[in-house]
């Protein structure tokens, strides 16, 4: 017998700058609760955006395959992981955290979840977003734009962003 669940495949943009080699890991092991991991990127060290007076930030994107909707698996999950893991948000979205999670792509939908666009525009725009989405999936193509994530990552080098891969954080 075949399970009829479907699944889902939620592409995740991980950030953090409080004890980021801590709390990056903490995020996937606990996102692995709630479906399969299917991949994970390198680590990478990034300049801050947006609010530059804090410590530089490790990004990270995960593939997590689930049954969940995006709604839910933001409102049920990602919300949650954020606050048991100390996530405080203040008035500044650029301030310092503990953990950022975003849904960036799911599957190859164009929807809202809540005040969010999936695709989410930072997959174009930020190099910190699209390099490690790359590295996951670069065969995806981008719901909006019919390009492949290898060649929007293509368009930044990370040197010149400000990036570069911690390969001593391991996220699995």
């Amino acid at each position: 017998m075949g399970d009829n669940t479907m699944t889902n495949r939620a592409y995740l943009s991980l950030g953090s700058n409080i004890e980021p080699e801590r709390y990056l890991p903490a995020a996937v092991q606990r996102l692995a609760r709630f479906g399969q991991i299917r991949g994970v990127s390198h680590v990478w060290q990034t300049r801050p955006v947006g609010f530059a007076d804090q410590p530089d930030f490790l990004n990270a994107a995960v593939l997590l395959e689930t049954p969940l909707s995006a709604a839910a698996l933001r409102q049920q999950v990602v919300a949650r992981i954020e606050q048991d893991l100390g996530r405080v948000r203040t008035g500044n979205k650029n301030a310092p955290r503990t953990i950022d999670i975003d849904i960036v792509l799911f599957n190859h939908d164009v929807l809202r979840v809540g005040s969010r666009r999936i695709p989410d525009p930072e997959v174009l725009e930020r190099p910190f977003v699209a390099i490690p989405l790359a590295q996951i999936a670069p065969d995806y193509v981008h719901p909006d734009t019919g390009q492949r994530l290898r060649e929007i990552a293509m368009k930044f080098d990370p040197a010149d962003a400000g990036m570069r891969r911690r390969d001593d954080v391991v996220l699995l």
